[in-house]
């Protein structure tokens, strides 16, 4: 009976010191940090939010339900916590004193998490550990409280240049839109400043969605928008600047590319998503050569300036745009991104249906129409 009870409190104490462990490193540890725990709550979230998203008539109420996926999630994560910390100190109170019975110690695991103190605790040990876990529970709370304002405002920060966005480049975001606006009121000259603010997004959003992943399933107040679909039209954008447009200054787009794909990389990375590190210039690209000829045709009807071999622009598009094809479009789908030309209408280099559509059919279709309409 003794070693019985060694090896439940053993079982017990180890598993609230995980749980302690993964909240630490979930919301102090800078840097982002795989948890089982983290996992399966937005992993079973997610199953329950897109079986019931699925279901909705319009791409608006999807996109409500959806919204709802993230957040519900964060607070998932902390009940677990709770409940895995009770749990444990449960198993250690029933060690302690097995004759309380498991609803004893449930009772008294309760009362000291809560810190109500409705089951007084007799022996020295008994309170000991009562005061260990009434301090572990006000530790998550902290924890909880910290950790959402964090959140917002990490979330804040990205939302404000993914709106300004729209008056620039429309919506859905359009590279040859942002870049047909700036050319009409005289700003494609200033485009160098544009993109080292952009370069300086791509920097917070690595930081901040790789400490915090849960960030990079919270949609946009608008179903319209997205933090991807935004990333896409201006790492098209900077791309087409830098491989059609002459200029004698060729570093701020590339530096801002660079600074977009390393921070994509970096998130892919953290859900997994495989993409090849050093790609060749010529890889194929899920965008066409006659994509691409429409784009510059409309430039050239918009009168932007080009340059005047084509080929080579080509080439040096695919170049640019094969550093982030793979990681853009995949966090598309795992983002369940609103319609945006070339990033969410697509999946493969074939230009076959999306696979988000897959997951919920005739999605693509309506936003193809709703958008059309738009325009």
């Amino acid at each position: 009976m003794i070693v019985l009870r060694v090896i439940v409190f053993l079982l017990g104490a180890a598993l609230a010191t995980w749980t302690v462990l993964t909240a630490i490193t979930t919301v102090v540890l800078p840097r982002g940090s795989r948890s089982v725990i983290n996992s399966v709550v937005f992993g079973s979230s997610r199953v329950v939010f897109g079986f019931v998203a699925k279901r909705r008539p319009t791409y608006e109420q999807e996109d409500r339900v959806l919204a709802l996926h993230a957040p519900f999630g964060l607070i998932g994560i902390v009940g677990t916590w709770l409940i895995l910390v009770l749990v444990g100190f449960m198993f250690m109170f029933w060690a302690l004193e097995p004759g309380i019975g498991w609803s004893g110690a449930f009772a008294e695991s309760g009362s000291s998490i809560t810190t109500l103190g409705f089951v007084a605790a007799d022996a020295t040990a008994e309170r000991a550990l009562a005061f260990i876990e009434a301090g572990v529970g006000l530790l998550l709370l902290t924890l909880l409280i910290t950790y959402l304002p964090t959140i917002y405002s990490a979330f804040a920060r990205r939302e404000t240049k993914v709106t300004l966005l729209e008056v620039r480049a429309g919506s859905p975001p359009s590279a040859i839109e942002f870049l047909l606006r700036y050319h009409r009121i005289g700003w494609l000259e200033t485009l160098d400043e544009e993109w080292r603010q952009w370069e300086t997004w791509f920097a917070d959003i690595e930081e901040s969605h790789t400490s915090y992943p849960s960030l990079v399933l919270f949609r946009s107040p608008d179903p319209d928008r997205s933090w991807v679909t935004a990333a896409g039209a201006i790492l098209d954008a900077a791309a087409l600047d830098a491989s059609a447009i002459p200029s004698t200054e060729r570093a701020a787009p590339g530096v801002c590319i660079r600074a977009g794909y390393i921070a994509l990389r970096r998130i892919a990375d953290f859900f997994g998503i495989a993409y090849d590190p050093d790609p060749a210039p010529d890889d194929p690209i899920s965008i066409t050569r006659a994509e691409f000829d429409e784009a510059i045709g409309r430039l050239e009807a918009g009168g932007v300036e080009l340059v005047a071999d084509r080929d080579q622009a080509w080439g040096d598009f695919v170049g640019w745009r094969v550093n982030y094809d793979t990681v853009l479009l995949a966090l598309a789908e795992l983002v369940h991104a609103p319609y945006a030309p070339w990033t969410s209408d697509r999946s493969t280099p074939d230009h076959t249906r999306p696979k988000i559509a897959a997951v919920w059919p005739g999605l693509r279709s309506r936003r193809a129409t709703r958008n059309s309409s738009r325009r």
